[in-house]
């Protein structure tokens, strides 16, 4: 039996000009959904930032209807409904100010595995797909939920991956229950939930795979995990928007690096430039600093350390040495160090993090390694 909260909750969150944070913001001062949808109307200056406009649909027995059928259906397909007042999401998740205020859950979902979302293009290449299937294969034996979004590619292989490697994964959707996008993988979504992981979504069953949601949904990707691994994009990818929002939750962002011919792989690169995302070297460095810490067996790499001294540019070999002997040293205080305008350093500094030498950290900041 679902709650009765949950109507007044869906009810409330259906409501015209009723967001996420409005939504928070109501909730909060008036302690519930079902005391919200009573009284916000009436009494909607005990809230700060809300207008008479903004509460004018709140009441409106029609929205009250539309919940009722909704619980109907998830009560009928065995759909949880977590809400975010009630502290029922998942804790990274409910960290983010603009966390959804309700999330619909089908499957298995333990909030005590750490998680790491992983995303990138519909048009994977063989680069990419070698990278998810080294990565799932070394950390099969660490304890993690993976976490995408469905889509074609890498979202695709990185949800098979986990299940053939026993991982739980999990999918965000960027629709309702009553349908599957795309549909090529609904077989793949029916296995998720046959091996414990779940499919999430915070859209009602009456939401369909609209080009805006793919962008809503992306930051749900980004807030429930503490790390966000972009496997390949271009320029603009959805990856990006992942990375971003990533970015903004204070969450870690990695990289693979790749040509700067690859179309593919440009996203990745320019996340790795504008010091967006720490650049992957090895899979091993990228589990120490996920700290997954799976068994003992011997990991391999994706670009195997080599015992062949690397002969770095006079200009690299400058910029290394500065930031050696200054140990997280700001871009700024580099440039002034060396006499070097910083748009000069930054492309000098990536060529070193792809050659594993130097390490960058949120703050423009950077380290030898």
């Amino acid at each position: 039996m679902i709650p009765e909260e949950s109507l007044y909750a869906i009810a409330l969150r259906e409501c015209n000009l009723i967001g996420d944070i409005n939504f928070h913001k109501l909730v909060k001062t008036f302690g519930s959904a079902e005391e919200a949808w009573k009284k916000a109307k009436k009494e909607y200056t005990q809230t700060d930032g809300i207008g008479k406009k903004t509460v004018a649909d709140i009441g409106n027995e029609t929205y009250l209807e539309f919940a009722e059928k909704e619980i109907h259906f998830c009560e009928k397909n065995n759909i949880r409904i977590r809400l975010r007042h009630l502290k029922e999401l998942p804790g990274l998740l409910n960290e983010c100010d603009d966390a959804p205020a309700i999330l619909y859950q089908k499957g298995n979902f333990d909030d005590s595995l750490q998680k790491v979302s992983i995303v990138g293009t519909r048009n994977m290449t063989s680069y990419g797909k070698r990278f998810i299937g080294e990565f799932f294969e070394t950390t099969r034996a660490s304890q993690y939920i993976s976490v995408s979004g469905l889509a074609l590619g890498v979202d695709k292989e990185v949800h098979e991956q986990s299940i053939q490697q026993n991982i739980p994964t999990v999918a965000i959707l960027a629709h309702g229950f009553h349908t599957l996008y795309p549909s090529k993988n609904k077989k793949l979504a029916e296995n998720i939930l046959q091996e414990g992981g779940a499919l999430l979504t915070e859209f009602n069953s009456s939401r369909k795979p609209d080009r805006e949601n793919f962008i809503q949904r992306n930051r749900i990707i980004a807030g429930i995990s503490p790390s966000t691994i972009v496997v390949e994009t271009g320029f603009g990818g959805g990856s990006i928007s992942t990375a971003h929002f990533a970015n903004d939750y204070n969450r870690e962002v990695f990289a693979l690096p790749g040509k700067i011919t690859d179309p593919y792989s440009q996203g990745c690169n320019q996340l790795i430039f504008q010091n967006k995302a720490t650049a992957i070297s090895t899979i091993k460095d990228l589990i120490d600093l996920l700290a997954l810490n799976p068994s003992k067996q011997k990991i391999g790499e994706l670009f195997p350390f080599s015992e062949t001294s690397i002969q770095l540019t006079d200009g690299q070999e400058a910029v290394y040495q500065s930031i050696k002997a200054n140990p997280q040293v700001a871009l700024d205080d580099l440039a002034e160090m060396i006499s070097t305008p910083s748009y000069k350093i930054l492309p000098i500094i990536l060529e070193l993090e792809l050659l594993g030498k130097v390490k960058s950290f949120s703050g423009r900041q950077f380290m030898a390694i």
